[in-house]
């Protein structure tokens, strides 16, 4: 008997230190501008809290069924969300997310990047962009919002577009920066977070400040969270000053205003 009941005791313990640890993991669904920085600091805070961490990637927004969008509206389970600013707000206003929960991370900028070891080039005047962009034989840019900003507004302000209509292509789904790399095309242009840490291309600069675009990156807990206190811990260490030189050192800028900006904010 004194056997049985051992056994059925370390069962109780074996299950009560299992449910212990089901019920510190968090899941984060999190788009392409912030996984960078991302992958370096959600290891560094599960080891310091102790928690388990399962990450689910998708981009902000979009038709595919791994946006984070389509996710949360077929179920899946999430308790953080870390996306595009104005992708976030638009599941707010769906009540999916946690009221007052919202927290800003980053800002995220164009740039762009040529394949490793061909002619460098700059792009840090208006000038020197443009003449870039006619002597490119191929320009590439993302399905984002950074992307349709290049091909609707960029190539426009520059008087340009008429020129470069034949030889600039969106490439949908994966980094632009993968393309370039792969010698399919001869400049590529995307946040730069997501453009850094594709091999074999050297990145060029981000775009002259009068022509720039900025996306803010914003986390926020998920209304059906089972662990709501939890994932405000966790976005408040991203938000802290403790990870900003990671965020910096990934292509983002760290968020000097608290607010949601006010710009249309819908990159991938």
């Amino acid at each position: 008997m004194m056997a049985i009941q051992r056994i059925f005791i370390g069962f109780l313990l074996a299950w009560v230190c299992s449910a212990g640890v089901q019920a510190k993991e968090l899941t984060v669904m999190i788009s392409g501008g912030f996984k960078a920085a991302w992958e370096q600091l959600s290891p560094r805070y599960a080891a310091q809290e102790g928690e388990a961490i399962h990450t689910v990637s998708g981009p902000s927004m979009g038709n595919t069924p791994q946006a984070i969008p389509a996710r949360l509206a077929r179920g899946e389970q999430a308790d953080v969300v870390i996306m595009v600013g104005d992708a976030l707000s638009g599941l707010e206003k769906q009540q999916r997310i946690l009221p007052g929960s919202r927290v800003e991370l980053a800002d995220s900028r164009i740039g762009a990047v040529i394949k490793q070891g061909t002619q460098p080039v700059s792009i840090s005047t208006e000038q020197q962009l443009r003449s870039a962009l006619l002597n490119a034989h191929s320009i590439a840019y993302s399905d984002s919002a950074s992307g349709r900003y290049v091909s609707t507004q960029l190539f426009k302000k520059l008087g340009i577009e008429q020129q470069v209509k034949g030889k600039a292509t969106q490439v949908e789904r994966i980094p632009v920066a993968s393309q370039v790399a792969a010698g399919k095309y001869a400049i590529g242009f995307q946040q730069v977070s997501e453009l850094l840490p594709v091999p074999g291309v050297t990145f060029i600069g981000e775009l002259p400040a009068s022509l720039q675009y900025t996306t803010r990156f914003a986390g926020a807990v998920v209304k059906s969270s089972a662990h709501p206190q939890q994932a405000k811990r966790l976005l408040a260490w991203l938000a802290s000053a403790e990870v900003q030189q990671v965020v910096q050192d990934t292509g983002l800028h760290s968020v000097t205003l608290s607010q949601p900006v006010n710009a249309v904010e819908t990159a991938q």
